[in-house]
């Protein structure tokens, strides 16, 4: 696999392999000891997934967790679109961070010749937009689900800039709507606050990492 480092720190865009054959392709999303291997990742185990299924310009996040109150980490997470086509966000909302407040852009696409994924390392924002009718992306998820640690910041905070189309016009939930700016959420105590890695990861620009993926399920 190769990885890209985003401009939040320790959010990757991930190139993921991809096996064509004349039946069509097999490609490889997770093995636990495939991303170990990856240079400067530190260790992520999927206890949990979830497909999210959207319509034309409907519009999610910025979605975040906190570390538990019982000490438990909070959540890393790897995206991948399976249907449509969605421009993906990333956004750092760790107070403390030395990249706090920026975001990034990855398109991710279920095209068989452009899979990308995107790493969004513990306490990072996340969003997208959908951009086709029916898309649907696969969330990998490295903790159980813990709703009272769940919270979100207004994708549509104009201090953040994020890139959202203007057609079709956003469709929100209405909390996500009714979300707190960046700036509130930071006043209030909510956001995370930023842990520096126990690795270093990987110089920006293009990292290749030791493994390329197997296909032994594939077949």
């Amino acid at each position: 696999m190769e990885t890209r480092e985003l401009a939040v720190a320790g959010a990757l865009e991930v190139a993921l392999p991809v096996f064509p054959d004349r039946r069509g392709s097999f490609r490889p999303l997770y093995e636990e000891a495939d991303w170990s291997a990856l240079p400067g990742v530190p260790p992520f185990r999927a206890v949990r997934s979830g497909l999210s299924v959207n319509r034309a310009g409907v519009v999610r996040g910025v979605h975040y967790a906190v570390p538990g109150r019982d000490g438990a980490p909070a959540t890393a997470k790897l995206v991948v679109c399976v249907a449509g086509e969605a421009l993906d966000l990333v956004v750092d909302v760790r107070a403390g961070s030395p990249t706090f407040g920026r975001h990034d852009t990855v398109r991710l696409t279920a095209d068989a010749d452009r899979t990308r994924a995107v790493y969004c390392p513990p306490g990072i924002g996340h969003a997208f937009a959908a951009r086709t009718e029916g898309t649907v992306l696969l969330y990998l998820l490295s903790t159980p689900y813990r709703p009272a640690d769940e919270s979100a910041v207004s994708v549509l905070d104009p201090a953040l800039g994020l890139p959202l189309p203007r057609r079709p016009e956003p469709v929100l939930s209405d909390a996500d709507r009714a979300a707190p700016t960046l700036a509130e959420a930071l006043d209030r105590g909510l956001l995370p606050a930023y842990r520096p890695p126990a690795t270093t990861v990987a110089q920006a620009g293009s990292a290749t990492g030791s493994v390329t993926g197997s296909r032994r399920n594939g077949t």
